[in-house]
């Protein structure tokens, strides 16, 4: 297998996730600023032109993280990552795609349209990034409520809900288009998941 990767949040929520499986691949660089990932190779590989993708040995290609991740648990279902049994599952995807949908697409869609990265491909709209901007950070205090009376995001076990949120939250502060708030239980939930040494390797 190879994942085809560049310097991104949704790459390093792989990273991460292979790191807690024990998982090694081979990793192929995409330059996604000089647009290697529009290019016809590319997008022959991954139609939405997003990183990472993964290539299998019968040349299948998979995109978006999060089904990279689902494969990869199949393949190595241990640690768990994504919740046992119906109801585990359940709430391991609710707070995932809590996590993409409330916070992580709002700071994606601030960072697009205010720095306007992407203007040489895409439409910006410094209007729009700026809504987004103000949304984000009032999404963090569902967030805040969950951990004041759980360990984790979905509960008592690590999963993929914990490493999409400080991936995000780690990528809004180093775009630095969004003010995040002092928020006690996101601050010793974050604290204590960066000890974890998959976060150390990414």
């Amino acid at each position: 297998m190879k994942l085809h990767e560049s310097p991104s949040p949704n790459a390093r929520r792989v990273q991460v996730f292979m790191a807690e499986k024990g998982v090694e691949m081979e990793r192929v660089p995409v330059d996604i600023r000089a647009g290697e990932n529009i290019t016809p190779e590319y997008l022959a590989k991954n139609p939405a032109g997003r990183v990472p993708v993964l290539e299998l040995d019968d040349g299948t290609f998979i995109g978006e993280s999060v089904a990279i991740c689902r494969y990869l648990e199949g393949l190595h279902p241990e640690p768990n990552l994504f919740g046992e049994g119906p109801l585990e599952s359940a709430l391991v995807d609710m707070w995932q795609r809590r996590v993409e949908l409330n916070f992580m697409a709002e700071v994606a869609g601030a960072f697009r349209n205010i720095t306007g990265f992407f203007k040489d491909r895409e439409t910006c709209v410094a209007e729009w990034g700026q809504v987004c901007a103000e949304k984000a950070p009032k999404a963090l205090a569902m967030f805040d409520a969950q951990l004041a009376d759980n360990t984790y995001l979905a509960g008592d076990k690590f999963s993929i809900a914990d490493i999409t949120l400080v991936i995000a939250l780690d990528f809004a502060k180093m775009v630095k288009v969004v003010e995040l708030p002092e928020l006690d239980n996101i601050g010793r939930w974050y604290a204590a998941v960066n000890e974890r040494p998959s976060f150390q390797a990414s």
